[in-house]
């Protein structure tokens, strides 16, 4: 009775889509499996999920909801173990779920890597893609089925991608994957570090830069003024000083020159030898006449 009430709850329960993405060794020895799925129009929420992990996985990673902000926002699960699998339970009230763990099932032997994945078909999935990324370093990449020629992704990373299309509940899935790596190096030591949201640290220091530029801009124009002012007043102080100087020069040639004109015109008379003064005709004291007038 209960694995009847099971299979009847997951098949009144569908998915639009779902994408499962596979990252071996990327940022742990293991493999990364993600799953993003996309609830159908016709889910009833909240809407209860079940999915199946292998057990070896432990713990999920992450299960969360997508919020409306595109946002993702981690919510309670309980965890069952059967057999080789756990089921992991959870209720969302978004469309959009995403669920991750780390398989340790990847095989090594020397520079050889070997991973077997399965969906155990938990629902009916109207369109499925299946994603595998190969690791940084790796080679003699092979994917079985095959997932087509792969092509390089914005992150430099190369990606094996292939639309399956509709997939029944209860069907399983496996994918098969085998490459060569000579170094158990991580993807992600290669990636260059990126923020996922603007560092809170940045924002601040534009903020209180920008709440300091008025002031900033203030001081810089009050010290320009302070300095024309400066400027202005030395130069008053040369310029008054020069052109005294020059005048001062003017009256003392202006000087020179009456002095000389007057002694050049100093009349002495011829008979007694006095000075006559400026303008006399006879000497005011023989009174001969004077040669000069």
């Amino acid at each position: 009775m209960l694995l009847a009430f099971q299979a009847h709850a997951q098949d009144a329960l569908s998915l639009s889509s779902m994408l499962i993405q596979i990252w071996p060794e990327y940022d742990k020895p293991g493999v990364l499996v993600i799953y993003r799925m996309t609830l159908s129009s016709s889910t009833t929420f909240p809407a209860s999920l079940s999915i199946r992990i292998p057990t070896t996985a432990g713990e999920p990673n992450a299960v969360a909801e997508r919020q409306v902000n595109g946002s993702l926002f981690s919510i309670n699960y309980s965890r069952q173990v059967i057999g080789n699998w756990a089921i992991i339970r959870f209720t969302s009230t978004e469309s959009e779920v995403q669920l991750e763990y780390y398989d340790p099932g990847l095989v090594k032997n020397g520079a050889h890597r070997h991973f077997q994945y399965t969906w155990p078909g938990d629902y009916v999935i109207a369109q499925l893609t299946i994603q595998v990324q190969q690791p940084l370093g790796a080679n003699d990449m092979r994917i079985s089925p095959s997932l087509g020629p792969g092509e390089l992704g914005s992150d430099g990373m190369f990606y094996y991608t292939q639309d399956l299309g509709a997939v029944p509940a209860d069907q399983s899935l496996q994918i098969i994957i085998d490459y060569a790596k000579s170094t158990n190096a991580l993807s992600i030591e290669s990636l260059p570090v990126e923020p996922s949201s603007p560092i809170p640290q940045n924002d601040e220091f534009h903020l209180n830069f920008s709440t300091a530029l008025p002031w900033i801009l203030g001081v810089v124009g009050a010290g320009l003024i302070i300095g024309g002012i400066i400027w202005f007043w030395q130069s008053g102080r040369q310029r008054p000083g020069s052109f005294t100087h020059r005048q001062r020069t003017k009256s003392e040639s202006y000087q020179s020159e009456t002095i000389e004109q007057a002694e050049e015109e100093v009349v002495y008379c011829s008979q007694c030898g006095k000075r006559a003064l400026p303008g006399d005709q006879f000497c005011r004291y023989c009174g001969s006449a004077l040669r000069n007038h």
